[in-house]
């Protein structure tokens, strides 16, 4: 790919011209005829056309230089990064067979005025499978009980948990795999399981996933925590995975209930709740989806014959490619009565161990740009060719790709709710959760930056700073990364930061948590460069919550709930662990707040006349506790970054 190169001087003629014409009155008053008939501007036209010709030569170097050997050396500029959620599909009735939602549904934002919808594409098909139940068991003390035949007798009772101990559970076994289905359990109950608040009953609903229980996700619960007379109707979707264990007698595919201990206030049962009845039905279910749109077969160009060709594709970025995703060349023919051959070629991430036959090629994310081998000539003079050019003439084709990605894909839940493509039997389709994950391609100056550190240290972990380096080379939706030495027996500390694109002032901590998904990418790309004595392990940084309270005076004629909204928006943003602390970049690690700087803060919004006070209060973020008054200087430890929490500006006329 070709990486854009910088121009270090963008005067034209006419800009030089005008630039020494206002130079004259101070440094040559006396010179009073700027007209172009004069024959001192005419030597001034003259020198302004001999510096143009010198800046042209100047923008050659060595900005342009430095990128030109960035490239050479394999540097090259990340692709964007898609969103990703996941994708709830709600049928408009129970079926009675499968329903198979193919890979590649589009679903997109609604469209508001001019402004384009947001599509994402389901990653894999999605099999809605009906349920059926083949067992129900009881476990109480690690005591297991079978009710099965108990379950479907009128008039029997099935105690869910007998000891009314945490841990005890009931379990339903069903026939078939119910991955990603989103399942409605009709049940029957009665009042027996009292005691409970039935909004918050403290039950946990879970599945196998072959190696542990993953929990399933409760969306409703009419049966109050089985604690009703006319019992109700219990909504779960459940895991991606879903494996069967065999459990006494039965093997089949679980979805157990189990009894936790209730949090500090939650009331607990004081009965065991029964079950009178269960019946369970398919009400759709969720398939992981991410930022892209699909783009058909392309015709690129034609092929010149000679090394190094290269070509672009309409739409970038373009996203990781798919196996069917790739380049095929179509060879001109002689005879029209003789069909066309077609050639598949292969994508690679470099020339350097391609011969001089294979057909291989490379495709830029970040610009579209695909490229044909070069011939380098070594040496000794001798030509030598990386990769196969494709014959003169020749066709080039992408049988096709995604494109999208970016910032733009993180939108929030409950946003991606129009099918744009039918599906029987589907009535409706939401994102549960936001979307995350979407970062914009890298720019130009990132990649300076980031060149130096790569040449510096190569491909290995050795020191702090190359942890850090590489966790962020390990996936770009981490924003920040800190390494801590390690503690004696203890392993070296890696901390990250994710990026979300989410508004200073509605930054949560929950949205700063790390999925598992990002810690395994990071995990195996570290684990293939770390030295084989080093141990690191992944986590996030203790983000510490402080709460501003300032009091200002605004400037006349200006509105005090303008002057008060800007201020605390200053103060959101400053306070930030992605984009606050002096330089905007982050608030850095072991770095104090002090009052002196907020007062600077402060001062320099638009409307504020004085800053008469400033506060600062310790907030847990976990517990939304706000503690006492602080000092005028808060220091962070040394794991810790500072976090805005409800920051408050009282305005004085």
């Amino acid at each position: 790919m070709s990486l854009p190169a910088p121009g270090l001087d963008d005067r034209h003629f006419q800009d030089i011209v005008d630039e020494a014409k206002r130079r004259i009155p101070r440094l040559c008053p006396e010179w009073t005829d700027h007209n172009v008939s004069d024959p001192g501007v005419a030597l001034i036209e003259l020198y302004a056309w001999m510096t143009e010709m010198i800046l042209y030569r100047l923008n050659q170097v060595p900005d342009r230089l430095y990128v030109k050997f960035l490239e050479l050396v394999g540097i090259e500029l990340y692709s964007a990064e898609p969103g990703r959620t996941q994708l709830l599909f709600e049928l408009s009735a129970p079926q009675p067979n499968l329903v198979r939602i193919p890979a590649g549904i589009q679903v997109s934002t609604e469209r508001i005025g001019d402004e384009e919808p947001v599509v994402f594409m389901t990653d894999r098909e999605l099999t809605i499978t009906p349920p059926r139940l083949t067992s129900c068991l009881t476990r109480s003390e690690d005591r297991y009980e079978d009710h099965w035949d108990e379950l479907r007798l009128e008039a029997v009772q099935v105690r869910c948990f007998r000891s009314l101990r945490p841990g005890d559970a009931c379990y339903l076994g069903f026939e078939q795999s119910l991955a990603g289905n989103l399942v409605r359990l009709d049940v029957g109950t009665g009042l027996e399981g009292a005691g409970i608040n039935p909004k918050d009953p403290p039950l946990t609903w879970e599945t196998w996933d072959g190696r542990a229980w993953r929990p399933a996700r409760l969306l409703s619960d009419t049966s109050g925590g089985f604690n009703s007379r006319k019992g109700g109707a219990i909504t779960l979707l459940l895991d991606p995975r879903h494996e069967p264990l065999p459990i006494g007698a039965a093997r089949a595919y679980w979805l157990r209930c189990k009894l936790l201990k209730p949090r500090e206030g939650q009331p607990t049962y004081s009965n065991s709740p029964e079950l009178q009845s269960v019946a369970a039905v398919s009400a759709g279910g969720a398939v992981s989806a991410h930022h892209a749109e699909p783009a058909a077969t392309e015709l690129l160009g034609t092929s010149t014959g000679e090394p190094g060709q290269s070509f672009e594709v309409r739409r970038a970025p373009v996203l990781p490619r798919h196996a069917d995703e790739t380049l095929r060349v179509v060879l001109p023919t002689r005879d029209t009565h003789q069909e066309q051959e077609e050639q598949a070629w292969t994508e690679v991430g470099h020339f350097a161990d391609a011969g001089a036959g294979d057909r291989v090629f490379t495709w830029s994310g970040a610009t579209g740009e695909i490229r044909f081998g070069p011939q380098i000539i070594d040496w000794e003079g001798r030509a030598k060719q990386y990769g196969a050019i494709p014959e003169a003439d020749a066709q080039i084709y992408v049988t096709g790709y995604r494109y999208g990605g970016g910032r733009g894909g993180n939108v929030g839940a409950g946003k991606l709710t129009v099918l744009r493509t039918s599906v029987p039997f589907v009535a409706s389709v939401r994102n549960l959760d936001p979307a995350t994950g979407g970062v914009d391609a890298e720019t130009v100056e990132n990649a300076k930056i980031r060149g130096p550190l790569s040449l510096r240290s190569g491909d290995r972990a050795v020191t702090a700073r190359d942890f850090e380096r590489l966790t962020l080379e390990a996936a770009p939706a981490v924003a920040r990364a800190r390494c801590l030495p390690p503690e004696p027996g203890e392993p070296a500390r890696v901390l990250v930061v994710p990026r979300v694109d989410i508004a200073a002032e509605y930054l949560k901590l929950s949205d700063l948590a790390l999925t598992p998904e990002l810690v395994s990418q990071i995990s195996a790309f570290l684990e293939e460069r770390r030295l084989l004595t080093t141990r690191v392990s992944l986590g996030e940084p203790f983000y510490q919550g402080v709460k501003v309270v300032a009091e200002v005076r605004n400037a006349p004629g200006v509105r005090p709930e303008a002057v008060r909204e800007g201020a605390e928006a200053a103060i959101y943003r400053h306070v930030n662990p992605i984009t606050g602390g002096p330089d905007g970049r982050g608030w850095p690690f072991d770095f104090p707040l002090n009052v002196g700087d907020v007062y600077a803060l402060l001062n320099g919004v638009v409307g504020v006349a004085a800053v008469e006070r400033v506060y600062f209060f310790l907030a847990d973020l976990r517990t939304g506790e706000v503690r006492d008054q602080a000092s005028q200087q808060l220091h962070l430890r040394k794991d810790g970054l500072f976090m805005s929490y409800q920051h408050r500006v009282v305005v004085r006329q």
